[in-house]
């Protein structure tokens, strides 16, 4: 976990939802290939694992995203509704990662940076838009209950990486 408190409100969930909403709803009503959610599902996973940082750049967005979201769902529940959605929902955590899982995580937030980097406008507002829906909806009790077996594959995913050069012996 990051370290933060803040919870995520009903508004920033409102907001996510309709940030996943958006994102879902082209690909299910096209063709339905499951390679037109990789822009999404690569934003969304490290949206998740951002939230499993205890610090650095990806844990202080991932403390950051919560509050934000909150405060820009309020403003558009409001101003649609009348009333704002600003009761909070139960906190969650996916746990915290291992020296050994932090590889793992940087080595995927690299490759996902890199995709970014090269794919076009539509596709980085769909990593964009993942980004914020995981490291928001990660936040929740029930979203990180669904996802507890993340933390788990991550830091194994650390610990084969490093068995394995350690078991190249004199190689390196």
């Amino acid at each position: 976990m990051n370290g933060t408190t803040v919870g995520l409100s009903l508004a920033g969930l409102a907001l996510a939802l309709a940030v996943l909403w958006a994102n879902l709803r082209p690909w299910w009503e096209g063709t339905r290939d499951p390679k037109a959610l990789a822009p999404f599902g690569s934003g969304f996973l490290l949206g998740a694992l951002s939230t499993m940082c205890t610090g650095g750049l990806l844990g202080w967005l991932a403390g950051c995203t919560p509050g934000v979201t909150n405060g820009v769902g309020d403003k558009a529940v409001s101003a649609v509704t009348g009333r704002g959605g600003s009761a909070t929902l139960a906190h969650g955590s996916l746990g915290a990662l291992t020296p050994n899982g932090a590889i793992v995580v940087f080595l995927a937030t690299i490759a996902i940076v890199l995709g970014w980097r090269a794919a076009g406008k539509q596709d980085k507002k769909r990593t964009a838009g993942g980004a914020l829906v995981g490291s928001t909806l990660c936040v929740t009790a029930g979203v990180a209950s669904l996802l507890n077996w993340l933390p788990g594959l991550v830091n194994q995913g650390g610990d084969q990486v490093v068995a394995a050069f350690n078991g190249l012996g004199g190689l390196l």
